[in-house]
């Protein structure tokens, strides 16, 4: 007997070794999960925070390159030296051409090149004032060189007019654009149908499009909300499947649904799905569609 309460501890601590041996593997494994969840979870912080450093480095090279085009053309017209300016241009062009394998340790390089830059354009605005100063000293001492100077003053005028409209005209040619906008009706067994519905064949409604390749649009993360108009002009919504509202021309309108998406100027094709839960009203429908607070697209549909 006294053996048999020998034998009966010594299988008690083994399963209790047991337990334990599991426990610790258990703990491990999760430590394990957890930590490769963090690891993947930083990686994709990584680029995301990279793609969004590119692009805002992108931007800063396009406005210093703007900005040293200003300087280069009117130190060019008070007859200056532009060699050095020309020099920093072409570094600037190389260095937004070259913007597919970027590292963060190249993007702060060129950030701090940027902010050289800068400083080196301060310093020609010195040189901008002082030829100016000659030029205006010139052009009092002869009458013919004053009416020259209003003259240039005028063309200062214009091209600071047409800089403007050059950049209008940049905005809006970087605007996106919806374009091959397919709508189709999936009934209760997926079967799709475009061109007119009727309500026993619109279980849901199926939006298809493509972004218009388009190099002038800013890379980066966009919202693309979608309207669904019934033939009265109104917005079809419900709050519980998504919709809200969106700022257009400083109102706000109402959106069915929406999209957050990293556009990235590869004609991404996007699909909306939209289950209405009721008969949609006879007559034509309008399907619109919105990015940055302009109009990217639109189309119709007729419900019989």
């Amino acid at each position: 007997m006294e053996e048999s309460g020998k034998k009966s501890s010594s299988q008690e601590k083994g399963k209790n070794i047991l337990i334990i041996v599991l426990v610790i593997l258990v703990v491990l494994s999760g430590i394990r999960l957890f930590a490769d969840h963090k690891e993947k979870q930083q990686k994709t912080e990584e680029i995301l925070l990279l793609s969004e450093e590119n692009t805002d480095l992108n931007l800063r090279l396009d406005s210093i390159t703007f900005q040293l085009d200003l300087r280069i053309q009117e130190i060019q017209r008070l007859g200056g030296d532009i060699d050095s300016l020309l020099v920093i241009k072409d570094q600037l062009l190389k260095a937004r051409s070259d913007d597919k394998n970027r590292t963060i340790e190249d993007i702060d390089r060129l950030n701090r090149e940027i902010d050289r830059y800068r400083r080196v354009l301060v310093a020609k605005d010195n040189d901008i004032a002082e030829l100016k100063r000659v030029n205006e000293q010139l052009f009092s001492e002869n009458k013919d060189l004053k009416s020259a100077n209003a003259e240039i003053e005028d063309e200062v005028v214009k091209l600071n007019i047409k800089t403007q409209e050059l950049e209008d005209k940049v905005t809006v040619a970087g605007r996106l654009r919806a374009e091959n906008i397919v709508i189709a009706a999936v009934n209760a067994r997926g079967r799709e149908r475009e061109g007119e519905f009727r309500n026993r064949q619109l279980e849901k409604l199926k939006i298809t499009f493509t972004l218009a390749e388009n190099e002038l649009a800013p890379l980066g993360t966009k919202d693309i909300y979608l309207q669904i108009l019934s033939p009265n002009s109104q917005v079809i919504f419900d709050v519980a499947k998504g919709s809200g509202t969106f700022s257009i021309d400083g109102r706000e309108e109402f959106f069915t649904a929406r999209q957050d998406i990293l556009f990235d100027n590869s004609k991404q094709r996007l699909t909306y799905f939209y289950e209405k839960g009721s008969d949609y009203a006879k007559g034509r429908h309008q399907i619109r569609l919105f990015a940055d607070g302009v109009e990217i697209g639109f189309q119709s549909f007729e419900v019989k």
